[in-house]
C-alpha cells in the first residue's frame, strides 16, 4: 500500500490483530472511524466521517474467517447543490485469511499469508468498505423531497426546460412533420 508520493504507508496500530495469540473460537473487534482515518489515506471526498465498524473473526485450525459490518454516515456535498449533508451507509464483507509461501491478495476474497505471520493489518479493507458504500450520484435528501432551499437549486430549476412550452410550440410545427407521425400512427 504507496500514498501517491510513492512514499510506503506505516500500518495504523490500532487495526493491526495479532490472530496469533487467538484460541481457537470467534473472537470480536469494533472500531469507531472518523475523519483522521480518512485524512491518513489522503481522501478527500468525505467533509466527516461517524462510521463503526464490527469485525467477527472466526479462528480455525488452518485460516481465518473475518465479516465486517459497517454502518454510520459520511458527510459529503450534493453533487447538485453542493451543499453538505450527512450520507447514510451499511456494508458488509466476507475475507478468508489463508496461510501459503508468499503474501498474496490478489483475489478479493482472499488474503494469503506467508508462514509464520503471527499478525495482520485490516485498515485497507475498512477504508475500502466504507468508500465502495457511498453512492456513485450524492444528492441531499431536500433535493427529492423539495425541502431545500438553495440558490444552486433555484437556478437550476430557472434554467430547466419546461413541459408545457413543448405542448405549445408543437401547434406551430411545419405541418411536413405531421404528415410523418401519421406514417408511425398507421400501422
Amino acid at each position: 500500500m504507496q500514498a501517491q508520493n510513492n512514499v510506503i504507508m506505516k500500518p495504523l496500530k490500532e487495526f493491526t490483530i495479532p490472530f496469533v495469540g487467538l484460541k481457537i473460537a470467534k473472537h470480536y473487534f469494533e472500531y469507531k472511524v472518523e475523519q483522521a482515518f480518512f485524512e491518513y489515506f489522503e481522501y478527500e471526498d468525505f467533509n466527516n466521517v461517524n462510521v463503526n465498524v464490527k469485525v467477527d473473526l472466526e479462528k480455525k485450525a488452518t485460516l481465518l474467517e473475518l465479516h465486517f459490518k459497517i454502518s454510520g454516515f459520511v458527510n459529503v456535498n450534493c453533487d447538485l447543490t453542493n451543499e453538505p449533508f450527512n450520507q447514510s451507509i451499511q456494508n458488509e464483507f466476507d475475507l478468508v485469511v489463508k496461510f501459503g509461501e508468499a503474501y498474496n491478495d490478489d483475489n478479493i476474497d482472499i488474503l494469503i499469508l506467508p508462514h509464520g505471520a503471527y499478525e495482520f493489518n485490516i485498515q485497507q479493507y475498512i477504508y475500502e468498505l466504507i468508500v465502495l458504500a457511498v453512492p456513485i450520484k450524492r444528492i441531499h435528501p431536500g433535493v427529492n423531497d423539495g425541502t431545500l432551499n438553495s440558490e444552486i437549486l433555484e437556478k437550476l430549476e430557472e434554467l430547466s426546460p419546461k413541459l408545457n412550452e413543448e405542448k405549445d410550440t408543437e401547434e406551430g410545427i411545419d405541418p411536413r412533420w405531421n404528415t410523418l407521425k401519421k406514417l408511425l400512427t398507421d400501422k
